[in-house]
């Protein structure tokens, strides 16, 4: 895959651009992306910035981090605090994704979307209220091992990071769950499944590719 240097603001407008031209891939009156990588990646900024530009466009936004949507210390910590296979297949609802977020969204659904379920510093229910999300509104659900799911995602955004990347900007106490994201790489392959990848191993210099600019004029991939 040829990867394009580019700015993050270019590639924000670009991204956004992209999402006023597409429709939901199953009818739904909203479109629901993907910003996936690893927390040393800054995906909770560059779903910021992508949420900013598309209310800058006349869209409604809800974002949502997996943050929110963690399991209770019980369940993620029941084979110790660093096990990175719970890490990689235990410590996020996906479950609850599922009910509180995607399925309100999908056709005829309600719009009433649950920001966040679990507050993993006080390990209780966040209590907070559902965002009613209008037609035609965007869900950006950011944070790390989101592929893989069948979430049913119109446009995945991959912030990709190579393995020395990865290991330097992990902090040292997160260190233990670089095996998950090595296992991430073999089983789901981000960088291939998903429609725009950006390699941000120097954030000051960001390069990318989008399916939309690796076709040719009859449609089709490069």
């Amino acid at each position: 895959m040829r990867l394009e240097p580019i700015t993050w603001e270019r590639l924000t407008e670009a991204v956004a651009d992209r999402i006023t031209e597409i429709r939901a891939d199953d009818g739904s009156p909203w479109l629901r992306i993907a910003v996936d990588g690893a927390p040393a990646a800054g995906t909770a900024s560059a779903a910021g910035s992508l949420a900013e530009a598309l209310r800058l466009r006349g869209r409604s936004v809800q974002l949502v981090g997996t943050s929110g949507f963690l399991r209770p210390a019980s369940l993620r910590f029941e084979h110790g605090r660093e096990d990175p296979d719970s890490y990689y297949d235990g410590w996020f609802d996906t479950g609850a994704l599922w009910r509180e977020v995607f399925g309100p969204l999908e056709p005829g659904g309600s719009g009433r979307v649950l920001p966040d379920l679990w507050d993993p510093a006080a390990d209780r229910a966040t209590r907070s209220t559902h965002a009613e999300l209008p037609s035609g509104g965007v869900l950006v659900v950011h944070g790390p091992l989101l592929l893989g799911h069948w979430f049913p995602f119109d446009l995945t955004v991959h912030l990709r990071l190579s393995s020395g990347a990865l290991r330097r900007r992990t902090d040292a106490g997160e260190q233990w769950t670089l095996p998950a994201f090595e296992r991430y790489e073999r089983e789901v392959s981000p960088s291939e499944s998903a429609d725009v990848v950006v390699r941000a191993d120097d954030p000051r210099h960001p390069a990318w590719s989008a399916s939309w600019e690796r076709r040719d004029g009859n449609g089709e991939a490069r």
